[in-house]
């Protein structure tokens, strides 16, 4: 099995819970072997998330796999492009590439989840606030280091329980089904 780093994100602004920390705790109570997964709660913060990515990746994963929470999400989204820009439009990093695409079969995996029932897309890139620049500077800092790890960034819906508490009963998706959802996608890097 590949080397993974697999990171979520703690609550934020009127969320109690965060759907990707659930279902990432939720995929470590299934899976048999976790000795070459090492998880991380990152903050809500863009220089938290900065100190803690230049940490992380020195563990020089195969693959790294940042899950976001996006509200309003109807399926798992597939962030293919990490954007240099940060969400006051200035650049992440200046003098760094305008964009990173991801080199993870994202195509494969959407077609692998829709086929098993559990809706997904490819989206062309993660907004341009901290789940964006999550992705972005994952990708930036393994090209300065020359490392081979792929890095990818997967947004999530809320969860349902989180949806019945918002007035305007957004999309939700059960937390098996997420977790699920994150096997499958590391089981087809293992046999890759």
């Amino acid at each position: 099995m590949p080397s993974v780093l697999l990171t979520a994100f703690e609550p934020y602004d009127h969320w109690q819970e965060n759907s990707s920390w659930l279902a990432l705790v939720e995929l470590t109570r299934w899976l048999e072997d976790t000795q070459h997964i090492t998880t991380r709660r990152y903050p809500v913060s863009l220089p938290g998330v900065r100190k803690r990515l230049a940490e992380d990746l020195r563990g020089n994963y195969d693959l790294v796999l940042h899950l976001g929470q996006a509200p309003g999400a109807t399926h798992i989204l597939l962030e293919a492009v990490g954007l240099n820009v940060h969400a006051n439009g200035q650049p992440l990093i200046d003098d760094a590439p305008t964009a990173y695409r991801s080199a993870l079969p994202l195509t494969q995996w959407r077609e692998q989840l829709c086929e098993a029932g559990i809706p997904a897309q490819v989206s062309q890139h993660a907004g341009t606030y901290l789940c964006n620049a999550t992705l972005f500077l994952s990708q930036h800092l393994i090209a300065q280091r020359q490392m081979a790890s792929q890095v990818a960034f997967v947004h999530l819906p809320l969860t349902p329980a989180q949806a019945a508490r918002e007035p305007s009963m957004r999309a939700s998706m059960s937390t098996p089904l997420v977790a699920a959802a994150i096997a499958a996608m590391l089981q087809t890097q293992a046999v890759a």
